[in-house]
């Protein structure tokens, strides 16, 4: 599915603004509250979660669907052109009607879906548009929440009958088994964009070097040259139309061709818009002489532009010309071994929860130029494609994460036969490889967050083994794959072992051993032992500690930003001593709003910033110190050498 871009062949609409909104009271869908305008609706932000915008207990825990409207006026110059409506995130699940008649369905709140309007809508008139929202979770969603009498950490209720309390708890809120707050609603933008009748679809770019040059396999993806109204795509991935006789369309969806004429071409265009290669045909292969690499900041993450004409229909698509592998135990790009500085991260700020909010976006890449870090994880789902865009840009390295956080639930339920998530999972991971493919700063794939490979070792190795196998399957540049292992025990795991990159959150000296960081590191270097003997890279993409910003301890103790600096510091010098290390992402990048528990404090504070992007103590600590660190060459060749 191409990002929507507007250019001599192709307009785009924004949607985006004041919304009418209503919290559905569990009569919504009897009532067809869709068939009219909205009664007692409130006004509501697009995009961004409704969760925070207004000062009311129900906005904030509401738990089921909820209902967006607005009037839509395609301008008429539209006409003769395809019109497809486009939403790139409805948390958790949506459903999605034009003038009443339900047009469109989405299972998953990270990635995004559209469908073709062109015989719905006609331009020059306005059209009711609503979107429902349901952001309930369960063991069949992604992230997972709690079913039955299961609470998030520990949540018990001592002398409360556990029957009854979970009728409460079911009552007043979702219960997710994940440590950040379930922020839903329309978090990305929707758009309506225009196509010629006969238009490309998708693009696939492979990009690689050979003595020297740049080569380029493509792969064009066109449709409109068959009759493809009346039929619905139910393709693994992408939407579902609502309708018998619909007219869902996605980008694998029904009427679906590569064009055979020779009629598409491709140019190739460099940084300065000078034209330095060029095709024909819907696929094959292309050289950049002397082809510039794209670099991890501070070196130069250079762009090129592939631009597609297919009839009167022109797509333009930046790419970067580098090479990503795991060999031994070092993760190379571009043939040199790169080492990882950065952070999880969460889509998260004041006001605007988990919606889109480009101001952040900046900032937040500014704040990671400053601390001079070259990474983060999308934790723990998909992040907007415009992030991606801008790391592309900056030189920024992402590990892409779905959202399969969450997937356990104690030692007693077996999650990979009793959850209902695998063809899902699957989806889902079709869904995030085909949207972020063509991307640069994409090094590697997270399967997911945290899952149980401890209790039922044979049953975890099954599930994710299979996982891993497909995407390397859907990525037509193979990048490693991995999965992030929780502080388990490791001797029982079978699946973290096998994957390209061994991806670990640990927190010795935090939840384990807490507050004794010689016992910590300790504890740390028994596992190290253990990893070492695997050879495979291996990597911290969470370690860290709590600090309530202000609290200053003259004797660093847990909680202060003395500890957390300390806690780091540490840490990282026993992993600088391993020579199979290959990165540490710290947790977190900054404070994130959670579900309220007695563990939390305004939320979780792990921040190495506070929620509104002010410097802690550990944030000067690691600035200093990853500007001792190149991204390449850190650890000794030799002793990392295959």
């Amino acid at each position: 599915m191409l990002y929507p871009r507007e250019n001599r062949a192709r307009a785009v609409m924004n949607l985006d603004g004041e919304w009418s909104f209503c919290l559905d009271d569990g009569t919504g869908l009897t009532r067809h509250w869709e068939r009219g305008p909205l009664k007692n609706a409130e006004r509501i932000a697009v995009p961004a979660s409704y969760n925070d915008q207004k000062d009311k207990r129900e906005y904030r825990n509401h738990c089921g669907w909820v209902f967006y409207q607005r009037q839509v006026t395609v301008p008429a110059f539209y006409r003769g052109q395809r019109l497809f409506l486009r939403m790139d995130a409805v948390t958790n699940n949506a459903l999605v009607w034009l003038d009443g008649s339900l047009i469109c369905e989405h299972r998953g709140g990270f990635l995004p879906f559209e469908v073709e309007i062109t015989d719905r809508v006609l331009p020059g008139e306005a059209a009711l548009l609503t979107i429902a929202a349901d952001n309930r979770i369960s063991h069949s969603t992604l992230p997972v929440g709690n079913e039955g009498t299961t609470a998030f950490f520990g949540s018990d209720n001592p002398g409360v009958p556990s029957v009854e309390a979970a009728k409460k708890w079911r009552g007043q809120q979702n219960a997710p088994n994940f440590d950040f707050f379930n922020y839903a609603g329309i978090n990305r933008p929707v758009r309506i964009y225009t196509t010629p009748q006969r238009y490309i679809r998708d693009l696939e770019l492979v990009p690689g070097v050979d003595d020297g040059d740049g080569l380029v396999r493509y792969r064009v993806e066109t449709g409109g040259d068959m009759e493809e109204s009346g039929g619905c795509s139910r393709q693994p991935g992408n939407a579902e139309c609502g309708e018998q006789d619909g007219n869902c369309k996605t980008a694998s969806g029904a009427g679906r061709t590569v064009d055979q004429a020779g009629s598409v071409q491709i140019e190739i265009l460099d940084a300065q818009g000078s034209i330095v290669a060029r095709a024909v045909g819907p696929s094959g292969e292309i050289r950049i002489h002397r082809a510039r690499r794209w670099q991890p900041r501070p070196g130069i993450p250079y762009l090129y532009t592939a631009r597609v004409i297919y009839g009167e229909d022109v797509y333009e698509q930046t790419f970067g010309i580098r090479t990503v592998e795991v060999r031994g135990t070092r993760f190379l790009i571009n043939g040199e071994p790169f080492y990882f500085k950065g952070f999880g991260k969460h889509e998260d700020s004041a006001f605007h929860g988990r919606g889109l909010d480009f101001c952040l976006n900046i900032r937040d890449l500014s704040l990671l130029d400053w601390i001079n870090a070259n990474s983060f994880r999308t934790s723990h789902y998909p992040y907007a494609e415009e992030m991606y865009e801008l790391c592309d840009k900056e030189g920024i390295v992402i590990i892409d994460e779905t959202p399969a956080v969450g997937i356990g639930a104690g030692e007693s339920v077996n999650p990979y036969e009793t959850f209902p998530l695998k063809e899902y999972h699957e989806q889902v991971l079709e869904e995030l490889i085909h949207r972020d493919k063509n991307h640069p700063c994409v090094v590697m794939w997270s399967l997911g967050n945290e899952p149980d490979t401890e209790h039922f070792p044979q049953s975890a190795y099954d599930y994710w083994r299979a996982l891993y196998d497909l995407a390397h399957d859907l990525d037509p540049q193979n990048r490693p794959v991995t999965f992030v292992c929780c502080q388990n025990d490791y001797t029982r795991d079978i699946v973290t072992r096998t994957m390209d990159v061994v991806c670990l959150n640990r927190y010795y000296g935090w939840y384990n051993l807490s507050g004794d960081l010689d016992a910590a590191c300790y504890g740390l270097n028994l596992e190290l032992d253990f990893w070492e003997l695997q050879g495979k890279p291996v990597m911290f993409t969470e370690y860290g500690a709590d600090a309530m910003p202000g609290v200053h301890m003259t004797v660093p103790e847990m909680f202060s930003e003395e500890y957390q600096a300390e806690y780091l510091d540490r840490i990282d010098r026993e992993l600088d001593k391993r020579s199979f290390f290959i990165g540490e992402q710290v947790w977190n990048f900054a404070d994130y709003a959670t579900i309220q528990g007695c563990m939390r404090v305004d939320g979780n504070r792990k921040g190495v910033f506070t929620r509104d992007r002010r410097p802690k103590l550990a944030a000067h600590f690691l600035r200093k110190r990853w500007a001792d660190i190149p991204n390449f060459g850190y650890k000794n060749p030799a002793a990392a050498a295959d």
